[in-house]
């Protein structure tokens, strides 16, 4: 069986039988053309390299698959996964009461089944909550882990291809919880939740929860007057002073290491804002900070690296042995790329942040809405109306096709920066066009801008 990791940790196990059946389904249903070549039957025993060469093959189909803005987000796919992830960790499909945090500490509980999709558990909070439907789309379920002080590290924004009971159950460890938070960067959208009630309660707690973590900054007068307002419970009040405190609406990683400006810097990644905020400490114990644009970063994209002995099946997952790292192209100067890499277990989620930063810019320009909405089918399964259709966002790991016209628009924006092919990097690993993220909200820079 071909092991499938999610962010490092086990999502589930297949067989190649399985996942040619998957193939054969993706090929009924869209065609040769779409789907990415199968690795071939082979007549006799593989031998130990072509195993090898038979996982690798197998690796590079599920990411392109996954990776296909169709196939990617096709039920067939999404299915398989949750199928298969539900198999492996051997759990049946039965009723349960899961256990979902908000950010003030408060625990709502749902009744669910162990087989619903992210999707579903996400409906079934927003329900006990009373958040009415069309605000549902501005909050996710994110996967964490509580730290000793009380407060969150995110492991990842629980995706559609999982069952979020079963991918927090199999951690076998308490310190995993789901929290649901708001999931947009842009505090305009503020408004839009603050309209009703509970959007505004959970905004507010949210609010609270990051700045007593230290996550939004705030000095004494400001603090008196932020405990001035929470006295007097004027909660639309607190926020709008919030929005206005430095690192609002930014979200927080653990500690990590830098190659910028140095190899080996110990840097503090917060996201928000479109960018990605470096609070670095150089060699020389000075602290520096400084920001990199999302529209300034040409393309991204995460490896990870994998001793060879994993160690016991059951060892812990939270001591994950996986390295993971995030390096963007950024446009230092109207004629400089430059590489710029973090080495951080959270390297995935970071790039969802990037992500769907880009999304959201790329909404705005389109002159969409971020607003969800859900109907219930008659046989009870929740399905995305058409307004959410237009803002799905790209899977992971999205590749830039260079047919596309906004990279076609952007050569020409650039005539001072040389873009060469993607995939001809001249990073130190020649890795393929597969393992990027295009950033198709990159806005080249003239010399009357600099």
């Amino acid at each position: 069986a071909y092991n499938i990791h999610v962010n490092g940790v086990l999502h589930c196990r297949v067989r190649y039988s399985q996942l040619l059946g998957l193939h054969e389904q993706l090929r009924k249903e869209y065609g040769t053309n779409v789907v990415p070549a199968f690795p071939p039957k082979k007549i006799f025993t593989l031998t130990p390299a072509e195993v090898e060469q038979r996982r690798e093959q197998l690796e590079k189909y599920m990411q392109a698959v996954r990776q296909d803005p169709t196939l990617g987000v096709s039920e067939t796919f999404n299915s398989f996964l949750r199928k298969a992830q539900q198999e492996t960790q051997q759990i049946p499909t039965e009723e349960v009461v899961l256990e979902v945090l908000l950010s003030n500490g408060q625990k709502v509980k749902v009744t669910i089944l162990t087989s619903d999709q992210t999707e579903d558990v996400l409906e079934a909070v927003a329900s006990k909550l009373d958040l009415p439907d069309d605000l549902v789309g501005y909050f996710s379920l994110f996967l964490v882990r509580e730290t000793k002080d009380g407060a969150f590290s995110f492991v990842r924004k629980l995706q559609e291809f999982e069952l979020p009971y079963v991918s927090v159950t199999s951690l076998h460890n308490p310190e995993f919880r789901i929290i649901l938070r708001k999931s947009y960067w842009d505090s305009s959208y503020d408004d839009d939740v603050m309209e009703h009630r509970v959007g505004l309660n959970l905004l507010y707690a949210q609010t609270v929860s990051d700045i007593e973590h230290g996550w939004i900054l705030v000095n004494k007068e400001q603090h008196r007057q932020l405990k001035s307002l929470q006295e007097k419970v004027s909660k639309k009040e607190f926020i709008r002073l919030a929005q206005t405190l430095k690192y609002y609406g930014y979200l927080k990683f653990d500690p990590c290491v830098t190659d910028f400006p140095e190899k080996g810097c110990h840097v503090v990644v917060s996201a928000g804002n479109n960018e990605l905020n470096f609070q670095v400490r150089l060699p020389s114990e000075q602290i520096k900070e400084g920001s990199f644009k999302v529209t300034r970063m040409r393309c991204w994209r995460v490896t990870s690296s994998v001793p060879m002995s994993n160690g016991p099946s059951g060892s812990s997952p939270g001591k994950s042995e996986v390295k993971l790292e995030l390096a963007f192209e950024y446009l230092m100067s109207k004629d400089r790329l430059q590489w710029v890499t973090i080495t951080s277990p959270q390297a995935i989620m970071l790039s969802i942040c990037l992500q769907s930063m880009v999304d959201e810019l790329m909404v705005k320009k389109s002159g969409g809405s971020i607003r969800k909405m859900f109907r219930r089918r008659a046989n009870g399964a929740l399905r995305r109306s058409d307004s959410q259709q237009a803002v799905k966002s790209p899977p992971l790991l999205d590749s830039p096709d260079a047919s596309r016209e906004p990279m076609a628009k952007l050569s020409s924006k650039l005539t001072s920066v040389s873009l060469r092919g993607i995939s001809h990097s001249s990073s130190a690993n020649d890795v393929g066009t597969n393992d990027f993220h295009g950033n198709y909200a990159f806005e080249g820079i003239g010399d009357e801008d600099l």
